[in-house]
């Protein structure tokens, strides 16, 4: 009909992307509802309400708002209807703005918490969703067709937190209002360089966080060290977190629907992570249907399913595993090169020859969700994840040949319970249990000396923690808890020729009791979150009193202010050593605090930031200045003069984040940058004050995204000022077999420029069954970047050692999805 004449019409198609742009709304349709319709534009003078029921009038297509700023458009099919009256299972209030989801169709509930639906049969699922309420699931066969049902909600399990800036980057990372960043990974675009959503690759692309030597398992956030991050799985804390001994997430992204990044105002439920913290969290809807994927890429296998048990639980479980047994791939040969660089398995003496080099690693998640009652959520978690690298050394001196195998293993296994009760529409309670433990063991053979070294570390810890939530009004919400946790590391070493054996165990202990009070104005516009958080550490019996907070304040339309702040400890410690700890592979031990050598670190961190967004920009800007106290230089990794000094000090951060982002239909893109100024304080160095070993003064990306229905492409460019490195004095002889070094941390290694790009394809096999297809390439110019390098004296000299950056490194992957 709209096809007959177009004279002085539009495709609807560039309407929406008009009103998109002019009211930062998104509109959701598949493309055949919306093909070869044409209309007049509507009045510029319309406001978005008045230009939706435009289109609504003229079109005869339904529009529905939905949270989040989108838009859904459906066909009206009168073929079946149902209807019913949304009421709160308490006080029997009408329930208004609640989703009422069928297969084809979907509606709002109204002012009386009255909802229509048209359905296509009576087996048609119906799902009811409300912000504040739990969810429901019928089908259409339930509803009574000659009257409208009364339906009787309860409150919902878990609030949801403001989104002040949607789409932040690129499609699914949205900014909170507390501050903190959200990935949402069923509604997620691409970054450059990757195809599947690694979880602590994704969390890269946002501003202020990097990684000193381009690995998972080494995540800067604004100035600090991995070490300093808080990773939580579900609520389980996780001290490993990379596969291929870093450049790999352990986090299956199959089964890690969502991830949240805070930089500062942390909740008063977290402790530790005085840099950062991670949040990983699974999927929290209990499916109906069966689902699942079966796929590989160029490093590793996976499957994931999801399967209903019953109609009030179902289990999620994913499993990836290690290709290269079978198939020695590009990308497993360039992160092959890159982590056994100056290893063990890479320097040693002409007279050792290598054989049987193996890499392996799988990690296997579950996920069980449970709700007995509308009222009760019940969630069991566990995670197995390993790392192994085998090879044999074999000496052929003498006319006599010996071969012995060493090994480098690095596991974690991990449960937790999780349960939540809404006793009323006001008041809810939760407690979660859960217990991590993590190994790495390594031992290095020497043939030539017929030595065997073991080392070992190990950690254990279990954790319990109560939380309550009071809602008083729509402005006002309490919460109050307390926790217990109990961390347990031991390192072993242990040599057999000489004899010596060295096992060291520490065991801390401690009480938390937190509140907090968040407080939202009735316009949103303000949002405060502030607490405290009390802990008692048993072992040093030391107090320590931590308050946080994090403001919001939306002002002219466009705008929002930010200031966030908090006081953290942490009681543990990534140890180095000696740079041969390991195979040379895995360096870092974890240590707990003693308050002697290894003290409990304390951070404290402001911000202050401001965001413009309108028409398709998005403009944000936040300064910082953070203080690190009480870290050990041991756990910082020199490689110059103080490699074996023991010290304690600290780091000073001042910086500022920077991103502008412009959305132009399908294409987003972006360019971020971030300014630090980050140095140490060690008094018993000369000079006290220096650089930090990861000080990246200028750090630049520029990204773009193209995503259709279909296919997606993304490239992106990241460029960093070189490290700070220290050099060898110039024509200085060794001394004593000692190297003589500048002034630490005075000279900057090349600087840092890399080129990826990556591109995802989804097609449809048969009736419900899809697939994906994607490539990538990370270092697409083959940019040799230099990571680290050190010093040592071989024969009298002084002999530089260099480590590089991952070279090209294609990947590609194929997956079904059913």
């Amino acid at each position: 009909m709209f096809a007959q004449d177009n004279n002085g019409k539009k495709p609807l198609v560039e309407i929406l992307v008009d009103l998109q742009v002019r009211f930062d709304y998104e509109f959701t349709y598949a493309d055949q509802i919306v093909k070869n319709i044409f209309i007049l534009t509507p009045d510029p003078k319309l406001n978005l309400k008045e230009a939706v029921e435009y289109l609504h009038e003229t079109t005869g297509l339904e529009f529905r708002f939905l949270d989040g700023n989108y838009i859904v458009i459906n066909k009206i099919n009168t073929a079946f209807n149902i209807c019913g009256f949304l009421i709160d299972q308490v006080d029997q209030t009408p329930i208004a703005s609640a989703s009422i989801i069928g297969d084809a169709d979907a509606t709002i509930s109204d002012a009386k918490g009255f909802f229509s639906l048209t359905v296509a049969d009576k087996n048609e699922i119906i799902d009811i969703r409300h912000l504040s309420y739990a969810p429901v699931i019928f089908t259409s066969a339930d509803f009574n067709t000659k009257a409208c049902d009364t339906i009787k909600l309860s409150l919902q399990n878990e609030s949801l937190d403001e989104i002040v800036l949607a789409n932040y980057i690129a499609k699914g990372i949205n900014k909170l209002a507390d501050g903190s960043m959200q990935i949402n990974f069923k509604n997620f675009d691409l970054v450059p360089g990757l195809i599947e959503t690694d979880v602590l690759q994704t969390v890269q692309a946002l501003p202020g966080v990097q990684s000193a030597d381009e690995t998972v398992s080494n995540i800067n956030i604004r100035g600090g060290t991995n070490a300093e991050n808080l990773l939580l799985w579900d609520g389980i804390k996780m001290y490993q977190s990379g596969h291929f001994f870093g450049l790999i997430s352990v986090f299956n992204p199959l089964i890690t629907s969502k991830v949240s990044l805070i930089k500062n105002g942390t909740g008063v439920d977290y402790t530790d992570g005085v840099s950062g913290t991670i949040l990983m969290n699974t999927d929290d809807k209990i499916t109906d249907k069966f689902t699942g994927s079966l796929g590989s890429n160029f490093t590793n296998a996976n499957v994931f399913i999801d399967v209903p048990v019953g109609t009030k639980s179902s289990v999620q479980i994913a499993a990836r595993k290690a290709i290269n047994d079978f198939v020695e791939t590009p990308t497993y040969t360039a992160y092959y090169d890159r982590v056994l660089q100056d290893s063990e398995v890479d320097k040693n003496s002409s007279q050792v020859v290598h054989s049987g080099i193996s890499f392996d690693f799988y990690d296997t998640s579950i996920r069980w969700l449970y709700r007995p009652s509308s009222r009760d959520v019940i969630r069991f978690n566990f995670i197995k994840v390993n790392n192994e690298l085998i090879f044999n050394e074999k000496d052929e001196q003498n006319q006599q040949a010996s071969s012995r195998e060493s090994r480098l293993i690095q596991n974690t296994t991990a449960e937790g319970v999780y349960y939540q009760r809404d006793w009323s529409n006001k008041f809810k309670t939760s407690i979660q249990i859960y217990e991590t433990d993590y190994r790495l063991n390594a031992i290095n053979v020497d043939v030539l000396e017929n030595q065997r070294l073991e080392q070992e570390n190990k950690v254990s810890e279990s954790s319990l923690k109560l939380k309550t939530t009071y809602i008083s009004s729509p402005q006002w919400s309490f919460i109050n808890g307390y926790q217990f946790i109990e961390s347990g590391i031991s390192n072993l070493t242990d040599v057999d020729d000489p004899r010596f054996l060295t096992l060291e165990t520490e065991v801390i202990r401690e009480h938390a009791v937190f509140s907090a009070v968040n407080f939202s104005s009735e316009s949103r516009n303000t949002q405060i979150k502030g607490g405290l958080r009390y802990t008692y550490v048993e072992k040093f019996k030391q107090h320590l009193i931590e308050p946080r907070i994090a403001i919001n304040q939306r002002f002219a339309d466009y705008f929002n202010l930010e200031i966030a702040g908090e006081l953290k400890h942490q009681n543990t410690s990534q140890i180095i050593n000696f740079q041969n700890d390991f195979l040379g592979v895995e360096k870092r031990r974890w240590r707990l605090s003693n308050q002697e050598e290894v003290p409990i670190i304390q951070s404290k961190q402001a911000s202050l930031g401001l965001s413009f967004s309108n028409r398709g920009w998005l403009i944000s800007a936040t300064g910082y200045h953070k203080n690190v106290d009480q870290i050990t230089s041991q756990s910082q990794g020199f490689l110059g003069p103080h490699i074996y000094d023991q010290s304690i000090g600290s780091y000073t951060v001042n910086g500022l984040d920077v991103l502008i982002n412009k959305r132009i239909k399908r294409i987003s893109s972006w360019l971020s940058y971030s300014y630090g100024k980050n140095t140490y304080t060690f008094d018993e160095f000369i000079p006290s004050k220096f650089p930090n070993n990861v000080d990246v003064t200028h750090a630049v990306t520029l990204g773009s995204t193209f995503s259709a229905a279909n296919f997606k492409f993304s490239a992106g460019l990241n460029y960093y000022t070189g490290k700070p490195t220290t050099r060898p004095i110039g024509n200085q002889q060794v001394e004593e077999n000692t190297i003589q070094y500048e002034t630490t941390n005075s000279s900057r290694l090349e600087d840092y420029l890399r080129l990826d790009a990556s591109a995802v394809y989804e097609f449809k096999i048969v009736s419900g069954i899809r697939a994906k297809a994607g490539v990538s390439v990370l270092n697409v110019l083959n940019q040799e970047n230099r990571i680290s390098n050190f010093y040592r004296v071989q024969e009298g000299q002084i002999e530089q050692g260099t480590k590089n950056a991952l070279a090209f490194t294609p990947n590609a992957v194929f997956s079904i999805l059913f």
